[in-house]
């Protein structure tokens, strides 16, 4: 078998299905090669997510590009996603190129403009080749979208502008598996066909012998190779590219509880992975029409039409249901769009998400929001206030900026409640360095109560997670260390482990000549 030449070093993934594997497959290869000492880096042509990233080069691309970036040892750069889609209605989307919001489509607009997007993408493509020996692509969907053919940038379009081979990932725990497999290549032109080299077939279990019939007519069937039959991995976890992950850690005497609500356009919803994973922490998503969200801590997410979210929760009730959540004694936290919700007013005056106008907050901190077309796209480092950290410990936050507009706090405004700053600069530069200023960042109620911030990541380092987890009432006995990043960093190496062992030793040979 045979994968690169001297006139090419690309492969692409695509898959039969949205969630075949695209992502985890492409995450496995890039961390083989890497480990491998070989010089790769991943694309995406197009991504449609509202989990995002701020890169090295102070752009947003997809979260999972970025996770592709860490299964390469390599920093998130804006070349590997091009063309990102932000959803912000069932029809339209904020289209970002080169990492910087250029417009809000409608679906029929961006068909149009994707002429433009390919050659967004195939400059990035240029970039990247220039700069490393091998590219490892995913695809977006399934290549056999029959209405999405014409112009397509994200799957077969983009495989033919380049000539690369692809691959074709099928899910068998989904069920027709080979129909998913045959009808795929069926319905793709034939140049398309033979730059399919092979099959890889995704998360099965049990007795692989009772599957090897099946494997043997697909391979006669079509001509092609079946590369690998990957196992279905338990407690498996990696970011989620967009859906929310069902993944739990089970087990009983999980000491906090926290609720998340889903809102329509939650975004960055990979905030709370650590919480997600933290053993004494029972973290729920629920709908923002459940009653029953009694809990220790409530966090409102990032959201992509903050307006229009906000407005969905006021009218299920949730001024009241936070009133009643405080007067018990309950933490409340909003990051990004859920720190914008906490203020008096959410304003838009140019229309920036949707029609022009303003929206009245919940109205919990004396704090006004207004949107701007700039969005702010920042990597921050910051120090959280003292008398949020438990102990007298300098506790740094890492994370990242991604919002339209600019939160103040009303002047003049006489509430009971007045407001602190959550976060305090993390060296003497910090406000030069990281951000304009820090006063907008994320403010905490002068009782405790309430907190809300910009920063998206506030629990990915371990001293910080810690510190909010205390502030939320677990006890210093109930900690225990959840470091994202390593664990992070364990599951691309126990993936890369389960490539090397259940891909073909030809497709494998191929892959690291």
């Amino acid at each position: 078998m045979k994968i690169f030449d001297d006139k090419n070093q690309t492969l692409m993934i695509q898959g039969t299905t949205s969630d075949a594997g695209k992502t985890v497959l492409v995450a496995g290869l890039c961390r083989v090669l890497a480990r491998h000492n070989a010089s790769v880096a991943p694309l995406k042509p197009q991504n449609m997510a509202l989990n995002s990233m701020v890169t090295i080069d102070g752009g947003e691309i997809g979260r999972a590009q970025a996770l592709h970036a860490e299964a390469c040892y390599l920093p998130a750069h804006t070349d590997m996603n091009p063309v990102l889609l932000k959803p912000s209605t069932d029809t339209g989307a904020q289209v970002i190129i080169h990492g910087k919001a250029i417009s809000a489509m409608e679906a029929a607009q961006f068909h149009d403009y994707k002429k433009v997007a390919m050659g967004a993408v195939l400059k990035s493509h240029q970039r990247l080749t220039a700069r490393y020996q091998k590219i490892i692509v995913e695809g977006a969907g399934s290549p056999a979208e029959i209405n999405l053919r014409e112009g397509d940038i994200a799957n077969m379009g983009f495989a033919e502008a380049v000539n690369c081979p692809v691959i074709l990932i099928a899910d068998i725990d989904r069920g027709g598996v080979f129909a998913h497999l045959v009808g795929t290549l069926e319905l793709l032109a034939a140049s398309e066909q033979a730059r399919v080299i092979g099959f890889v077939i995704n998360r099965f279990r049990g007795d692989i012998a009772l599957l090897k019939p099946g494997l043997d007519w697909l391979e006669q069937k079509t001509g092609k190779p079946v590369l690998g039959v990957l196992p279905y991995l338990q407690d498996f976890y990696l970011d989620a590219e967009d859906a929310i992950s069902t993944l739990q850690i089970t087990g009983s005497g999980k000491k906090l509880k926290v609720v998340v609500p889903v809102l329509s356009r939650i975004s960055n919803h990979t905030d709370f992975d650590p919480l997600r994973l933290h053993p004494n922490v029972d973290l729920t998503f629920v709908s923002v029409n459940d009653d029953n969200i009694e809990a220790d801590l409530i966090i409102l997410p990032g959201s992509k039409n903050v307006r229009a979210d906000l407005a969905l929760l006021l009218a299920a009730g949730w001024r009241e249901k936070l009133q009643r959540h405080l007067r018990y004694g309950g933490k409340l936290l909003g990051i990004c769009g859920g720190y914008q919700m906490l203020g008096e007013i959410v304003s838009d005056p140019e229309g920036i998400e949707g029609l022009a106008g303003e929206t009245n907050g919940f109205g919990f901190l004396p704090l006004r929001t207004t949107l701007e077309a700039h969005k702010q796209l920042r990597q921050v480092q910051a120090q959280l206030a003292m008398d949020i950290v438990p102990r007298n410990d300098d506790v740094l936050i890492t994370g990242y900026e991604i919002h339209c507009g600019t939160t103040e706090v009303v002047d003049g405004h006489s509430l009971l409640t007045e407001v602190k700053h959550l976060l305090l600069p993390a060296l003497p530069d910090a406000v030069q360095t990281h951000y304009e200023s820090i006063n907008d960042m994320g403010w905490q109620s002068e009782d405790g109560q309430i907190l809300g911030c910009y920063i998206h990541g506030l629990f990915d380092t371990p001293a910080a997670c810690q510190a909010f987890l205390t502030w939320a009432g677990l006890t210093e006995q109930e900690q225990v260390v959840v470091d994202i990043a390593a664990k992070r960093d364990t599951q691309l190496n126990r993936l890369a482990d389960c490539l090397e062992e259940h891909l073909s030793d030809d497709f494998m040979q191929a892959l690291l000549v």
